[in-house]
């Protein structure tokens, strides 16, 4: 059965390396890193951590900074694509927007808690609902297709991408706004810090190492990304520029653990497998990887072991990358974010580099 091309035709991108889609990706060709001591998060203590956080010229605390930060990025994902509000069908625009952590000023404070901080100007159901995001874009643009708000971890963003191709495919939309944002809240921190698996370094811009012998953990990361996919017929009727196709979306679970990983990978193999082969591709044709790469022990461990089973060793003509180390882990946004670069390394012909990588993993047989 043929099924019609769906394409990417904008991408928006905000991070603590720059707030534009240029900005951020000259500054990772360039090995920038955006990563510093977290300050400024009421009830924690300044510089406890490390984070690459963005700082907003003008923050507006009627809606979450999660919120405002993909705003950024959702106006201009929609602007690169050359999206005319005077011709395009409303009724017909899907809009995917992963979901997020939200303020905990309220139930903290109801524990007798206070802080310094004023917080947040916004309704109290925004502060909570993880799909405020979503709901605020597609109020905003008037997108009335088909839509939601999925929450499914580091995955978030991707499995936005997945349900919206799906829904394209379908026939159920002609085109969407897909993406996903993040940013550090108190809870969120404390969280990740009270499981030590934060990384710390007297040096800021060293401590997230992915794939290095000597790594220890990964740093927090804010921004967001957002995409226009469509289908192919509806971008060249429109006259729209084409950056990549998305070939194949799949997921899998590995029902193990909550954060802990096959240690043989097995099910990153089969995933792999599965989606070059629903691509119709093989694993040669693989030119380019953007690894997970968070810089803990398990995780890169079992990346590299299915890298290795899923593509071959002996395959030596693709290149990997893992730019946490620049831009921070945005966990709900992680995928997107990457999936940005990776598009702008497409068009450029220009794979980052990883940061932090001295003295590379015994199992990091790649390039």
């Amino acid at each position: 059965m043929f099924c019609e091309p769906i394409i990417i035709t904008g991408v928006g991108l905000v991070t603590a390396l720059g707030q534009d889609r240029e900005s951020v990706w000259n500054a990772v060709c360039q090995g920038k890193c955006g990563v510093g001591h977290l300050t400024g998060v009421a009830g924690l203590p300044e510089g406890l951590m490390l984070a690459a956080t963005v700082n907003l010229p003008t923050p507006n605390r009627q809606i979450l900074k999660t919120t405002q930060l993909s705003e950024m990025a959702a106006d201009e994902a929609l602007a690169d694509a050359g999206v005319d509000w005077n011709s395009v069908d409303r009724d017909r625009f899907g809009c995917w927007v992963g979901a997020h952590m939200a303020d905990d000023r309220g139930t903290l404070e109801a524990q007798g808690i206070e802080f310094d901080d004023p917080g947040l100007e916004a309704n109290w159901f925004d502060q909570w609902l993880p799909n405020t995001t979503y709901a605020y874009l597609a109020r905003k643009y008037g997108l009335r297709g088909p839509g939601l708000s999925h929450s499914t971890a580091c995955a978030s963003g991707l499995i936005e991408m997945l349900s919206a191709t799906r829904a394209l495919r379908d026939g159920q939309c002609d085109i969407a706004l897909v993406g996903s944002g993040e940013s550090v809240t108190r809870l969120l921190a404390a969280g990740f810090h009270r499981m030590r698996v934060l990384a710390h370094d007297d040096d800021p811009t060293q401590a997230c190492r992915p794939f290095d012998q000597n790594r220890h953990g990964f740093v927090l990361g804010e921004g967001a990304a957002m995409f226009v996919v469509e289908r192919l017929s509806h971008a060249v009727q429109r006259g729209a520029k084409i950056y990549a196709e998305v070939r194949s979306c799949r997921c899998l679970a590995e029902a193990h653990h909550i954060t802990g990983l096959e240690e043989n990978a097995g099910t990153l193999v089969r995933l792999i497998g599965d989606t070059l082969e629903d691509a119709g591709l093989q694993r040669s044709d693989i030119g380019y990887v953007s690894a997970h790469g968070t810089a803990t022990e398990l995780n890169d461990m079992v990346e590299m072991r299915g890298l290795h089973e899923a593509i071959g060793v002996e395959n030596q003509d693709y290149c990997v990358s893992a730019t946490k180390a620049m831009h921070g882990h945005l966990l709900n946004a992680a995928g997107c974010v990457e999936l940005a670069l990776t598009t702008l390394a497409m068009r450029d012909g220009f794979a980052p580099p990883t940061l932090n990588l001295t003295h590379p993993d015994a199992e990091c047989k790649f390039d």
